[in-house]
């Protein structure tokens, strides 16, 4: 996947990598979110030319090793919990009085959080996870609620977390195929987000195409309601030259109140300059053949969205600037504290060198952390054992996080 590029810098002195420890979580999360263009120099572009020799329009990508050079500085892992970076907007969809009140909550948030992740100025690759690799994180809500939920979540995602917080785990749960789950919850609106994603990339000549398959389920336990959704894909365009990313095409959000959404990313046409266009509409319960949007939001998903009522209900039309959203930080433990198999720990000295543009020993690392993972795969092989995630089971073709929210509360309730 082509995401948002993150650059480090470091004042501080250091005489060894072990003294980094608070390091790359600061820069991490004090990093801006807005970033300038990066072109591709000749050196690079040399590479990739290479590169791009040696595979064919429609290749499978997910087997071909990429320089390091175009990797950005997180794992992809990391990048399921930006889906909460407006944490407040998320929480909300709790908040409506009534079923389309909730859709159309729910619609507001899933339009902006693509922004907080995905910068379409530069486009860049995350490292890929690691079988067992986990990211816990969790985003800081007592501007919310000052007063309530102080209390600490120990049979929750993210023990050290509190009760009114935004708490989001992630575990690569399959290699072959790269599956990512993800579990968000929120227990002071008795809400939460159980997903999976399976990445697939493809050549499609200066473009590269990452197809994410499929989807993330929100209940709302309040109301007994869930909210079904689908992600759209992502394209790493212009890779000789100016790298950049965009999204396309069609998702949907599915509630079981019977409100839906239809959602429609598009990408740049060849004749004009119109990029991250997307169009939503929103349809009441009723019967398939006379259904009609009751709401449609049209605009740019990083820039200015503007959704009118299609017909006089005394509803006023709005408009969604997410220029003006700022992202929360997310909240990690300190590398000292994280277990080997978490992300910023596992993949450290690959950040660190890469903030120091010193491609040579990232890839270093990078290629000792792959072939570790190689010769665990063989031992297991050997032993024939088979290898079982730590958070998540698989449960048909979906993955469940093993100590879901609704399930805690009804053991409690018992």
């Amino acid at each position: 996947m082509f995401v948002l590029c993150l650059k480090h810098s470091d004042s501080r002195k250091t005489t060894s990598f072990d003294e980094l420890r608070l390091d790359i979580n600061e820069e991490l999360e004090n990093d801006s979110f807005e970033k300038d263009e990066e072109a591709v120099n000749e050196k690079q572009r040399s590479v990739i030319s290479h590169l791009l020799s040696q595979v064919r329009i429609g290749m499978d990508l997910t087997k071909i090793t990429l320089p390091t050079f175009i990797l950005e500085s997180r794992s992809l892992l990391e990048m399921f919990a930006d889906f909460l970076a407006y944490p407040d907007l998320w929480l909300a969809i709790a908040d409506g009085h009534t079923e389309e009140e909730r859709m159309i909550a729910c619609l507001k948030w899933y339009l902006t959080s693509f922004r907080a992740g995905r910068n379409p100025v530069v486009a860049k690759k995350p490292y890929n996870p690691t079988l067992g690799e986990i990211f816990q994180s969790y985003y800081d809500m007592e501007y919310l609620f000052p007063q309530e939920g102080d209390n600490s979540t120990q049979d929750g995602p993210v023990p050290w977390a509190k009760e009114r917080d935004v708490q989001v785990v992630a575990e690569q749960v399959s290699h072959h195929p790269p599956i990512s789950a993800f579990y968000a919850e929120n227990s002071l609106k008795k809400m939460s987000m159980n997903g999976h994603v399976w990445t697939k990339s493809k050549f499609l000549g200066l473009s590269i195409g990452v197809s994410l398959i499929g989807k993330a389920v929100i209940s709302m336990l309040d109301y007994n309601e869930q909210y079904t959704i689908t992600f759209p894909s992502c394209y790493g365009r212009s890779i000789l030259t100016t790298p950049w990313m965009e999204l396309g095409g069609k998702t949907q959000i599915t509630s079981t109140n019977g409100f839906t959404a239809d959602i429609e990313f598009h990408t740049k046409p060849f004749y004009g300059s119109k990029k991250h266009f997307v169009d939503a509409y929103v349809m009441a319960p009723g019967a398939e053949s006379n259904r009609k949007p009751i709401l449609c939001v049209k605009g740019e998903w990083n820039g200015v969205l503007e959704a009118q009522w299609t017909s006089y209900s005394g509803k006023a039309d709005f408009t969604i600037d997410t220029n003006k959203l700022k992202p929360q930080p997310k909240r990690v433990r300190p590398l000292d504290q994280q277990d080997q198999q978490e992300s910023r720990r596992l993949w450290r000295n690959v950040t660190y060198y890469l903030s120091k543009n010193d491609v040579s020993k990232a890839a270093k690392y990078k290629s000792s952390i792959e072939q570790k993972q190689r010769d665990e795969e063989r031992e297991r092989k050997n032993m024939n054992c088979q290898w079982k995630p730590k958070l998540f089971r698989e449960v048909s073709t979906d993955w469940l996080y093993v100590n879901q929210l609704e399930d805690r509360i009804i053991s409690c309730n018992n």
